[in-house]
């Protein structure tokens, strides 16, 4: 059997968090990888400790960097497939942002654990494996970034974290689109391949992209500080299928041309609306017309994302409106 070349790159989290004599540390998972005598019969692995933080400590360089490695490794030294493990407060951001930022064939999984290794039941190490096994597969090349977790494999851009606390934390609209059954993986379906082009973030480019959300009753006065904090875009959670308030209505009318704002939705899946309501302050035409940028299948976490490379490449609000088509309802691939 084919053994393909695996690299692990290892960030933190709860995966790797141990308390010993009453200090808390993140180990070094790299040194247990390199222990795990399974592996010698599922692929060619190698370990390495890219960063020790918790996942909600990642920023924006923390993803440029690891997209940046995986490309080097992949280019220069025939890696076949990639393992990414991480905190899991934010799993769903990096696996998107290695669907915008890496164009490779070879598999790219990011997991973790909701245990730490002091925990009964910790299931990290079931989950890195289960892991290595993915991105070693033929099945999972050309699939995009995925995210295993429990024996679940979902993909990048549209799993989510669904529970803080319970050992199957992480779902999708679509569910999971494979499992690893009897350490092989079993695949069933293939998720579309969304890939927008221009995204080249510059380096030491800083923007400001906060997410905004709509509650009932909200009257914007939050949003009115938009222009004060100098903020690069805004990514605005709206209720429903991205529905706003009358006052918040009002704000953006002002505030949409002069700097990009996406529409998303507080629910966190399905398609945003397009063509629904009308003639009242606040309803998704309305809000449309005014300039907003609809964020398709995009949740707001993605989206600002992908808003924020999109700012750091220097894309005009035409291409960034653009780039957000790729994950609309109209998209045809």
């Amino acid at each position: 059997m084919l053994r393909r070349n695996v690299q692990v790159l290892t960030l933190g989290g709860t995966i790797a968090f141990v308390v010993k004599d009453g200090k808390a540390k993140i180990a070094d998972i790299a040194e247990f990888v390199a222990g795990m005598d399974e592996l010698k019969d599922i692929a060619n692995v190698k370990a390495k400790s890219f960063r020790k933080k918790s996942s909600s400590s990642m920023d924006i360089q923390d993803l440029l960097d690891i997209a940046r490695e995986i490309r080097r490794l992949g280019r220069e030294e025939g890696t076949e497939g990639f393992v990414i493990v991480q905190g899991t407060d934010t799993i769903e951001e990096t696996a998107f942002a290695m669907n915008l930022l890496v164009d490779t064939e070879a598999p790219i999984v990011v997991t973790g654990a909701m245990r730490n290794p002091n925990q009964r039941g910790a299931e990290g190490p079931a989950n890195l494996l289960a892991s290595i096994v993915v991105a070693s597969s033929e099945a999972a090349r050309g699939m995009g970034s995925l995210v295993v977790f429990n024996d679940r494999i979902f993909p990048g851009d549209y799993v989510q974290k669904i529970h803080p606390q319970n050992v199957d934390a992480f779902g999708a609209e679509c569910g999971p689109i494979g499992y690893v059954a009897e350490g092989r993986v079993s695949m069933r379906t293939r998720p579309i391949r969304r890939k927008v082009q221009g995204i080249e973030p510059r380096e030491g480019m800083e923007v400001s992209v906060p997410i905004y959300s709509v509650p009932i009753g909200d009257d914007g006065r939050m949003l009115s500080k938009s222009e004060e904090l100098a903020l690069s875009g805004i990514v605005l959670e709206g209720m429903g299928g991205g529905h706003t308030s009358p006052p918040v209505a009002a704000l953006l009318k002002d505030l949409a041309p002069k700097l990009p704002i996406v529409l998303s939705s507080c629910i966190g899946c399905g398609d945003m609306l397009t063509q629904t309501y009308m003639g009242y302050p606040g309803a998704e035409l309305e809000l449309l017309k005014l300039g907003l940028i609809s964020s398709g299948l995009l949740d707001g976490r993605k989206a600002r994302i992908l808003l924020l490379f999109l700012l750091m490449s220097g894309a005009s609000v035409e291409k960034i409106r653009e780039a957000f088509c790729v994950y609309s309802k109209f998209f045809e691939g």
